[in-house]
């Protein structure tokens, strides 16, 4: 009796392994050579050098500030010291919290950039996995070891810029 499931399973096993059909594309080189990607990096990094800017100013309104209270520090009466290192320390408070705000501001722009691009590459995905019947596709570059399967980079890469020129008009 076991001999017997034991061939009927491993028949029934081979026959579903035999059915399914795996494909894999490189997600890395679809984003790269998409267009609306590269004005989503253009977009950030025009973000985040206008953040780093801003942050700069701050760095040396606070430096100008320090290098004054350095001067007549030694004219200043204990309170009086205090609370100009009070208003330092606020001051240098402030620029990490606003460092750290737009840090933030960045990720939840990159993510609404991103959001309709790998929109898009699922789509395309989905296109060709359902043109070419395949019940798998798995992106290369997270893929330790792959032989085998059904590279379907380039259909997809047509298909996305496709999507990616709709989306444009």
């Amino acid at each position: 009796m076991r001999q017997l499931l034991f061939v009927l399973f491993v028949f029934v096993g081979a026959s579903v392994f035999a059915q399914t059909k795996i494909g894999h594309v490189n997600t890395q080189k679809l984003l790269d050579t998409l267009p609306s990607r590269k004005e989503a990096i253009k977009k950030l990094d025009a973000f985040r050098q206008e953040g780093f800017k801003e942050l700069q100013e701050m760095q040396k309104g606070f430096e100008a500030q320090v290098a004054k209270f350095r001067e007549k520090e030694k004219d200043l009466s204990p309170v009086m010291l205090q609370m100009e290192q009070e208003k330092l320390m606020k001051k240098q408070q402030a620029i990490e919290d606003r460092q750290e705000e737009l840090e933030q501001q960045l990720q939840v722009y990159s993510e609404e950039l991103n959001k309709p691009i790998l929109e898009r590459v699922q789509k395309a995905v989905e296109i060709v996995s359902d043109r070419k019947k395949l019940n798998y596709v798995i992106d290369e570059s997270v893929t330790l070891y792959f032989k085998g399967g059904i590279d379907c980079t380039s259909e997809v890469m047509t298909e996305l810029l496709k999507l990616d020129a709709e989306a444009k008009k």
